[in-house]
């Protein structure tokens, strides 16, 4: 070994093996000899946690993990064309309504005012998808998170039926959206699959089976073989198949949105962030950093990416976070196997599990928590804890990619609508079904802006009542999941 390699070692943490940094700084290959030890899981959850096996500094700085090949990349993103030439608002324009958030809420009330006859702008503080609409695991769902009983329990008879009955056909709107706007994302009107993982599970579904059976949906509890001939997995012994639901690529869903509202005459704006919105007169002032939006009335539709104190909304949901790791393609008998009849799906544990194929044959697995603050290993080590558990037959799979995005949650589970003052409209605490529930609410509030009717919306508006304790709320969340997770890791729990 020359003089030169000795001044370019670095010692592994895991294990004191050393290996040889990249003497040129412009690289990004590297040289690690021998394979470290440290690569298998520690029985210790402190060096689980804070040791990064085989990884090191490059000459150039970056620092890398060498474990695994695995991108900080979002699939959809990476597989869905972006939109062509992003403009930024430099200027004063002046439109009936302005929509603040290019998600698939905020498009979906474009379009319907659009074809309504009104003019629209739409103001994105990033690109259009970057925050939950594209960044989710593309399941299109019936309902909301919780049972249609509770549902109802909780908001009253009358308007419990009126939203379990919108959600309940909320998969059929997406998917006639799809289809007459020629939208291509992958879209599969094949149902979803909730799996239940024991005994309380197959209760819980049982009970959400019955009680949408009772409101005529199309739903079937799946046991034994033929749950395990759907599912491709021997380890969940009941499914709940939803035939109203289905997937999607969520990304290219809310970029064919995008697409239809700029054909139909929208002002689409990118990498605009709202600064101030304010009323003067008769009109309302919305401003960025480089222009202005002048309009009769707005709809807010940030969600768990509301920026800025020009908003009261994020004060009204607690920001949690979901995690997704894709596979590269699998191919092959055993694959073909895995959810075969392409239904999306997920389990019945309190930190769930999500599981689904893309188009191309990869593996998508998605679990409550974060992956941007994990080291590489450590959301490889989960994966491959989820994979082999409920598909060995796989056997060892090569991982691709990872990304996190943010979910508005509220205490009951339920979304609200808000109207603060006159001709400003707001929605926040979808609970991670944006893709359904964003198609009809964005439609319904701009219904509600044209024909004032608010006894045709979903839900009644609520008061801005500020969640106490948010913050701490989230990191209590994330805290457990992270546990949680670690715990599948050391194969404590599962």
């Amino acid at each position: 070994m020359s003089e030169a390699d000795k001044h370019h070692m670095y010692a592994c943490p895991g294990c004191n093996v050393f290996f040889l940094r990249v003497s040129n700084p412009t690289a990004d290959a590297f040289k690690a000899r021998p394979r470290c030890r440290a690569s298998r899981v520690s029985s210790s959850f402190l060096n689980l946690w804070f040791y990064k096996p085989m990884c090191f500094t490059a000459s150039c700085g970056r620092e890398v993990e060498c474990m695994v090949e695995l991108r900080r990349e979002c699939l959809w993103e990476h597989v869905t064309p972006q939109l062509a030439s992003p403009t930024v608002l430099a200027s004063t324009i002046k439109v009936d309504v302005c929509v603040i958030g290019g998600g698939i809420t905020g498009l979906s009330a474009a379009l319907k005012l659009l074809e309504k006859g009104k003019s629209v702008a739409v103001l994105e503080a990033h690109q259009v998808g970057h925050g939950g609409s594209g960044r989710n695991v593309g399941l299109v769902n019936a309902g909301t998170w919780i049972r249609p009983d509770d549902v109802e329990a909780t908001l009253g008879t009358k308007v419990g039926a009126r939203l379990n009955q919108v959600l309940g056909d909320a998969p059929a709107q997406v998917f006639a959206t799809i289809n007459r706007l020629g939208i291509d994302c992958q879209a599969r009107n094949d149902g979803t699959l909730h799996m239940a993982h024991n005994a309380s599970g197959v209760a819980d579904l049982q009970a959400r089976h019955d009680q949408w059976k009772r409101r005529g949906a199309d739903v079937e509890l799946l046991t034994g073989p033929q749950c395990q001939e759907y599912c491709g997995t021997d380890k969940i012994s009941a499914a709940l198949l939803d035939r109203r639901a289905g997937t999607i690529n969520p990304m290219g869903y809310t970029t064919g949105l995008a697409e239809a509202v700029q054909r139909l005459g929208g002002r689409l704006f990118q990498n605009s962030a709202v600064i101030r919105l304010e009323k003067q007169g008769s009109s309302w002032l919305v401003k960025t950093a480089d222009g202005m939006i002048v309009s009769d009335k707005v709809v807010i539709s940030t969600g768990a990416y509301t920026e800025g104190d020009w908003s009261e909304l994020q004060k009204n949901y607690f920001r949690g976070y979901y995690y997704q790791v894709a596979s590269k393609p699998l191919v092959g008998a055993a694959a073909d196997n895995v959810l075969k009849h392409g239904q999306g799906s997920w389990d019945t544990r309190t930190v769930l599990s999500s599981i689904r194929r893309d188009a191309d044959g990869r593996l998508l697995l998605g679990s409550l928590g974060r992956t941007d603050n994990k080291p590489t290993w450590f959301i490889k080590s989960w994966a491959d804890r989820i994979q082999r558990h409920y598909f060995p037959q796989l056997g060892k799979i090569e991982w691709d990619m990872h990304w996190t995005g943010c979910i508005d949650f509220t205490p009951d589970h339920l979304m609200r609508l808000f109207e603060p003052v006159a001709g400003v409209v707001a929605v926040t605490g979808y609970n991670g079904r944006g893709n359904t529930t964003g198609t009809v609410v964005g439609k319904a509030l701009a219904d509600y802006l044209i024909d004032d009717l608010p006894e045709e919306l979903p839900i009644p508006f609520s008061t801005m009542k500020p969640i106490q304790g948010a913050g701490l709320r989230s990191a209590f969340y994330e805290s457990g999941f992270s546990l949680y997770h670690a715990g599948q890791c050391l194969r404590v729990v599962l």
